[in-house]
């Protein structure tokens, strides 16, 4: 075995080899070379060399979303660790484990005017869970630090900064450890929570008939079926999901937008709530942020085990555990209330979704129609990743089949790493991975695709209006010079070229029969990884988007 013989890095390696941490993406430089040398010659780790920082941070996250587990992210001193930023910042919000391990230069060479010498300690300051500053040599400090960064990052799940300062010569080798850990390599187990629910809550459930449940972002299979059917089968219960929820009963409303966005007052003040109860992560929809911003409930009970964010400007009780644990204490202490809430808004869920079927039946070649055609083309039981912006959005308006696993980057809600994200996601789920992006989302990530590890099964479908098609439809838009250039982004890109580099199979699509052309060669070639590039009339999006929601009444 090859190790390094810088002792620090020699500890760094052992502990998380000892903490079962086994996934480590490598962006190439000097400075983590001990780091390097050590993490690639030892076979138990699986590691990857990503060049792009940003892009590898993103590559990263996608693996550790879809294992659970923290992935390592090694990195040389200078800029590099500040690209690392917008993946930390997402993994913060989407309770994400990673571990980014910083080579910097010892303290002595900070701020001397040399290269590559910036402030590195403490960097990620405002969204790491702990931030362990090490220093030269191996010392107990260290390992505990070390050690309980990782136990940060698994058992609150969350980004964790380590940096570590290595002292030139750095490609030295030996070939046995000169160090022994002298910390406990054993991760903590997760603290068992007490649930104790008070009989004042379900009280109040047993005594309001409206309650809404609303579920953002939530990993497929994790809601138990008991759980799931009694919410269905509740009449005083409406169930509002998204497609980054995973959640699926033929009762739920699954089109949250389609539902509220025709609402009258008066039928906002039928809807609102006495209740609301929320788990998940992010939701999507702003609008129904400003309705229950606006329309608040009496109480607000938020459920998950780490945190809860008041983002209805109401929440009155956060129960800290998983929502299984919550429910399974609660039902029995519930009572069955009579209520027409259901009743009410599922017939008005059923209309919806036949005004929306007429109006997709009858809608020109644009962004909405290719979405209907592209989400109901989806191959049973893949593993979907879409992009930020309008992407998502159009998502939110499809009925997507239960057995398709969703993801997107919602913590943060950035373009800025979807396709890096989305490779590494598929490297780690191995199911097919379709990618649904759009055009300013996948230039702007373009180096994602500078990446040797990327599955052939792995498919993009590019949407490609020719701009960030989303400040059409938010107010404001004017059709001006200033608008083309500083929000829409115009421009006449294309993915042709980076495909053939990155050797990409690429077919594009630019009207129905195309379209459907394309979407079969898509999923018949496996080969190599595939680029649908689909070209939608730019000023004609917004047009129909916005006339199908004057059409659901």
């Amino acid at each position: 075995m090859i190790y390094p013989k810088i002792p620090l890095a020699q500890s760094i390696i052992e502990i998380c080899l000892a903490q079962g941490v086994t996934h480590i993406v490598i962006s190439p430089g000097s400075r983590n070379a001990p780091l390097t040398i050590g993490f690639v010659n030892n076979p138990k780790f699986t590691c990857y060399s990503v060049a792009d920082e940003r892009s590898a941070a993103f590559f990263a996250l996608g693996i550790a979303q879809q294992t659970k587990k923290p992935v390592v992210l090694v990195c040389t001193s200078g800029s590099a660790l500040l690209n690392y930023y917008p993946a930390f910042a997402e993994a913060f919000y989407s309770q994400i484990p990673l571990v980014v391990i910083s080579a910097d230069r010892p303290s002595d060479k900070i701020d001397i005017g040399d290269g590559q010498t910036i402030r590195q300690e403490n960097v990620f300051q405002n969204h790491s869970l702990y931030n362990a500053n090490l220093v030269e040599g191996d010392s107990p400090e260290n390992d505990q630090k070390i050690t309980e960064a990782i136990n940060y990052s698994t058992i609150n799940k969350g980004p964790v900064h380590i940096n570590a300062p290595f002292e030139e010569p750095l490609y030295e080798t030996l070939n046995e450890l000169s160090i022994k850990v002298t910390t406990s390599a054993i991760a903590n187990a997760t603290p068992t929570v007490e649930l104790s629910i008070d009989t004042e809550f379900a009280t109040i459930w047993n005594s309001s008939k409206k309650k809404l449940v609303l579920v953002g972002v939530n990993d497929p299979n994790t809601i138990d079926t008991s759980i799931v059917e009694f919410l269905a089968n509740e009449p005083s219960v409406v169930v509002m999901t998204e497609t980054t929820s995973n959640l699926h009963h033929p009762s739920f409303i699954n089109n949250i937008d389609t539902i509220i966005t025709p609402f009258s007052p008066s039928d906002f003040e039928i809807f609102q709530p006495e209740i609301l109860i929320t788990f998940g992560g992010m939701v999507v929809s702003k609008r129904i942020k400003a309705a229950l911003r606006t329309h608040q409930p009496k109480h607000h009970w938020h459920i998950d085990s780490l945190r809860a964010y008041n983002t209805y400007g109401c929440l009155t009780k956060h129960f800290q555990v998983n929502p299984n644990d919550f429910f399974n204490h609660f039902i029995p202490l519930l009572k069955p209330i009579e209520s027409d809430y259901f009743a009410h808004f599922d017939a008005i869920n059923q209309f919806r979704k036949e005004k929306t079927a007429t109006y997709l039946s009858k809608i020109p070649f644009s962004d909405f129609k290719v979405f209907d055609k592209i989400i109901q083309r989806l191959p049973i039981n893949s593993h979907l990743q879409i992009g930020n912006s309008s992407a998502i959005r159009y998502a939110q308006l499809i009925d997507i089949h239960p057995s398709i696993e969703v993801f997107c980057n919602r913590g943060t809600s950035g373009i800025d790493g979807s396709t890096s994200t989305a490779i590494g996601a598929a490297v780690a789920n191995k199911k097919e991975t379709i990618l649904i992006t759009g055009d300013i989302s996948f230039l702007y990530d373009s180096n994602g695709l500078w990446n040797n590890y990327i599955p052939k099964n792995f498919k993009i479908i590019l949407i490609n209006n020719g701009g960030g098609g989303i400040f059409r439809i938010l107010p404001g838009h004017d059709e001006t010079p200033v608008f083309n250039t500083f929000f829409e982004t115009s421009h006449c890109l294309t993915a042709e070229k980076l495909a053939n580099m990155y050797d990409f199979d690429y077919a594009i699509a630019s009207d129905g029969p195309s379209l459907e052309v394309g979407i079969k060669n898509l999923y018949s070639n496996n080969n190599k990884p595939f680029i649908l590039e689909v070209f939608t009339p730019t000023r004609e999006n917004d047009k129909v988007l916005l006339q199908f929601f004057k059409e659901l009444v």
